[in-house]
């Protein structure tokens, strides 16, 4: 039966690093003693998770933070610049989503950040890196897409686009480096309690705190397990989509909502 491979001494570069599956993966990463690359825009709480990091595992290697916005290409490009070792895993986990407004009623500024983060930021850092995967023929880029990339909704239609574009980019990734040892990955998680529904109702937690009404929503952590099963698989073996859902869950809107008493909620 195949059995995971080591990881340790690798290099991984993590972007919107600093909370939820992005953080959750770093933590995965280190313990299997991961040279890590951390970049968020907040840079006191990825400072956090270094220190946090580096005193849980104290011979891990030093952890390099740098506060980036991915949708700046200078940032980008001098971040990268600064990095000396060669990068093994390049994983792509920033993104948002902003409001549920339906087309008709899009606030077209949230539509540009989406835009801008989900697609654009992604393909430019996956341009920037991959050529020297290529030619070490050897390397892993994993896309944190979602369930919304399979399945669009009313509401929707912006976010869910976006993560429709990440599954045909990674696919379309994926064929383009078919002669080469680069595997290319996408995780599709469901509903994860993180800071997700926070930012995407724009800090109305009582808003954010109703996605997760009536079930038991998947964890960070869940994702980050399935991000290190693909990533420590033997050579010979690419795992291409991995879908996770919430066991009450069926699509990005229907869930098995029940109250204490064993009744149904609706949100």
């Amino acid at each position: 039966m195949p059995t995971s491979v080591s990881i340790s001494g690798r290099t991984a570069l993590i972007t919107g690093a600093s909370s939820g599956i992005g953080a959750a993966i770093a933590e995965e990463l280190a313990s299997l003693g991961v040279r890590l690359i951390l970049w968020a825009r907040r840079k006191e709480r990825l400072d956090e998770l270094a220190a946090k990091l580096a005193a849980a595992h104290p011979s891990l290697p030093p952890i390099t933070t740098a506060c980036v916005d991915v949708t700046n290409a200078g940032e980008v490009e001098a971040a990268l610049a600064s990095i000396l070792e060669p990068i093994d895993i390049l994983i792509n986990n920033a993104g948002l989503a902003l409001g549920k407004d339906p087309v008709q009623a899009l606030d077209m500024a949230d539509v540009q950040t989406m835009i801008d983060t989900n697609i654009l930021a992604l393909v430019r850092l996956t341009r920037l890196v991959v050529p020297g995967m290529v030619g070490r023929d050897a390397g892993h880029v994993l896309n944190l897409s979602s369930v919304a990339g399979h399945y669009a909704y009313g509401g929707g239609a912006i976010y869910s686009g976006s993560k429709h574009f990440v599954a045909a980019f990674t696919h379309s990734l994926r064929e383009d480096l078919v002669e080469t040892n680069v595997r290319v990955t996408a995780i599709s998680p469901g509903a994860v309690r993180t800071e997700f529904s926070l930012v995407r109702f724009k800090g109305d937690a009582a808003a954010a705190d109703a996605v997760y009404a009536g079930f038991e929503e998947l964890q960070a952590a869940d994702c980050a397990d399935a991000a290190v099963w693909a990533l420590t698989r033997p050579p010979h073996v690419q795992v291409g989509d991995v879908v996770l859902w919430a066991t009450r869950q069926a699509t990005p809107q229907v869930y098995g909502r029940r109250t204490i008493g064993g009744g149904r909620v609706c949100v």
